[in-house]
């Protein structure tokens, strides 16, 4: 027989399972989606969009989050600039127009 505590503590275990689960489910499924955007046509490839913000920021690009909103894609990159800023820009996905460019810093 197994102690009370032990249950619940296999319980809770099992409960938590899902949680850990259902980040790589979800980010699977948002590249399955960003996938089919771009054979649609609706969305530039990031090199593309990697190139244009290059120019307008020059530095590393950290971090690329694409993101569905307003019926419309947008790409939001965080940039740590040549000067040592750190930058978040902002891209339309269709046209490749830079839509916001802020200082993080």
């Amino acid at each position: 027989m197994i102690p009370i505590l032990s249950r619940r503590a296999i319980t809770l275990g099992l409960l938590a399972v899902p949680a850990f689960v259902d980040s790589p489910l979800r980010a699977s499924e948002d590249a399955d989606r960003a996938r089919r955007a771009l054979e649609k046509g609706e969305i530039r490839p990031l090199d593309e969009i990697l190139r244009t913000v290059h120019q307008v920021v020059p530095g590393d690009v950290v971090s690329v989050d694409l993101k569905h909103d307003d019926g419309g894609w947008l790409y939001k990159l965080r940039v740590l600039g040549t000067d040592g800023k750190r930058r978040t820009v902002k891209v339309d996905a269709a046209s490749v127009k830079i839509l916001d460019d802020n200082d993080d810093d």
